[in-house]
């Protein structure tokens, strides 16, 4: 269905699209979009782009929640885009956690050569070289950093927190919420 990368954004879900909760998004009653988070893919969507989402779920594995759980929120997230002219192209998830020592759990670049692959990106050192990632913690940057993905910190979710740790990958850009990348990524296109 995707063939076009140029115009790919990479998303992390959980404190960029939706609320984060320390306790997990468990079910499709907790999650609850940021405001003007679904706006934003809207727009970007308008502007051409598709938007691949990259999530680590562990909530999975820690047993919180099933897959079909996920599933519903999705499924909640794709309609509330719909009335609003909005999609996601895709979602990528990682399922595990830290002890699993998979490839795909973010900062590893699994999941972000998943999604170079389903957008037939180049196979170099760097498949993703200048494609916007655009997370709410170090290791959303990171992943996509692997890959030369442009990072983008929006301080929503457990982003104030990442920015105040400090250590953010080079040229790092910070927006106050995922409507402040969109207006700026559009704004800088002109």
């Amino acid at each position: 269905m995707s063939t076009s990368s140029s115009k790919l954004i990479i998303l992390d879900r959980d404190g960029v699209i939706n609320e984060d909760r320390d306790d997990y998004v468990k079910s499709v009653n907790e999650w609850v979009p940021l405001p003007g988070s679904l706006e934003a893919i809207a727009l970007l969507n308008q502007a051409g782009y598709q938007i691949a989402v990259a999530t680590n779920q562990s909530g999975l594995a820690r047993g919180y929640f099933a897959i079909t759980d996920l599933h519903a929120m999705h499924s909640k997230m794709e309609k509330l885009l719909q009335s609003l002219g909005g999609s996601i192209d895709s979602i990528f998830f990682c399922p595990h956690t830290d002890a699993h020592g998979c490839d795909c759990r973010k900062p590893a670049p699994g999941l972000m050569k998943e999604i170079a692959l389903r957008y037939k990106r180049a196979s170099s050192n760097q498949p993703l070289l200048g494609v916007p990632i655009v997370g709410d913690s170090l290791r959303d940057l990171q992943a996509g950093i692997a890959l030369g993905a442009s990072p983008h910190l929006v301080l929503t979710g457990k982003g104030q927190k990442t920015l105040a740790t400090g250590g953010l990958p080079e040229g790092t850009q910070i927006h106050a919420d995922l409507m402040a990348f969109a207006t700026t990524l559009l704004e800088n296109q002109v």
